[in-house]
C-alpha cells in the first residue's frame, strides 16, 4: 500500500522494492536487566516479508517473540539495525511520525484481546477509526462486526461477551480500517481449543478476504502450517524455515 501519511514522508526512506511490506535488517535489541547488566533479547535478527503472505514467527516462551513484534510495527526503536514498514524506514521516525505510519495500514490482535471495558463492542472498533478520522466510522464498524457474526451483540459491554466473543470483536476492530498489514500476537493463547480453532479459520477466511499480510507469533507448529513460510526465533537470532 502506497505511503499517504505526508507528516512521516518528509523524514522516511522509500523501500526501492515496492513488493516488500516489511524488512528488519540485522535488528538488535539489549535491555537493562536487574543489577543494572545488559540483556540481549535480540541479536542481529533479519526477516522479509512481501506483501499479501502470511509469515509466522515461532519460538519458545522467553525467546522474544512479543518483543521483535513490537519491533516490527514500530511500537519500540531496536538498540541497532533497521526495521522498513510499509516503505517507511521507522528508524528515521519519531513516536508519532511511527503513529502516522500505522494509522489506517497496521492492524493488531493481541492475547488479551485489549478491549476497552467501558466501550460496548460497536464502541471499541468504531473508535481507531473515529481517531483516524475516517468518515462513516460507526457504520464502517458495524458492518465489520457483522462479518464477524456479532451483529447482535454491538451493544454489549466485553464483560458480558466470551472469550471467544471478545476476540471476534479484536479481530473486527484489526479489520475495520482495512490494514495492509495485521500484526497477530498469541491470538488463540487466552482462548480453549476448540474457541480457539474457530477464531483462526476466521483470521485468515478474514486474511483472504481483505488480502491482507499477516505476521503472526505462534507457539503451535499447526497454526505456524497455515501461514506460506516462518522463522524461527532462537539464541536471539532468526532462522527462516527451510
Amino acid at each position: 500500500m502506497p505511503p499517504e501519511s505526508q507528516t512521516a514522508s518528509h523524514t522516511a526512506t522509500m523501500s526501492e522494492d515496492s513488493a516488500i511490506i516489511l524488512r528488519a535488517r540485522q535488528v538488535t535489541k539489549t535491555v537493562t536487566a536487574p543489577q543494572n547488566e545488559p540483556l540481549t533479547i535480540l541479536h542481529e535478527a533479519s526477516l522479509t516479508v512481501a506483501g499479501g503472505e502470511a509469515v509466522a514467527l515461532m519460538g519458545a516462551s522467553g525467546a522474544g517473540k512479543s518483543t521483535l513484534l513490537a519491533l516490527l510495527a514500530g511500537l519500540d526503536s531496536p538498540t541497532s539495525g533497521e526495521v522498513e514498514l510499509a516503505g517507511f524506514t521507522l528508524n528515521n521516525l519519531n513516536e508519532d511520525e511511527r503513529a502516522a505510519v500505522r494509522a489506517g495500514r497496521v492492524g493488531f490482535v493481541f492475547q488479551s484481546f485489549q478491549l476497552i471495558d467501558g466501550l460496548t463492542a460497536l464502541e471499541n472498533v468504531a473508535l481507531p477509526l473515529e481517531l483516524q478520522g475516517v468518515p462513516d466510522s460507526t457504520a464502517r464498524a458495524k458492518l465489520a462486526l457483522e462479518e464477524v457474526g456479532l451483529s447482535h451483540r454491538l451493544q454489549h459491554l466485553p464483560k458480558v461477551l466470551s472469550g471467544g466473543e471478545q476476540q471476534r470483536v479484536a479481530l473486527a476492530r484489526a479489520f475495520a480500517g482495512t490494514p495492509a498489514i495485521l500484526f497477530a500476537d498469541e491470538p488463540t493463547g487466552s482462548l480453549d481449543t476448540v474457541t480457539g480453532e474457530r477464531i483462526i479459520d476466521l483470521l485468515f477466511t478474514l486474511r483472504d478476504r481483505h488480502q491482507t499480510t499477516l505476521v503472526l507469533v505462534t507457539h503451535d507448529p499447526a497454526l505456524a502450517a497455515r501461514c506460506n513460510r516462518g522463522y524461527t526465533l532462537q539464541g536471539g537470532g532468526l532462522k527462516p524455515w527451510q
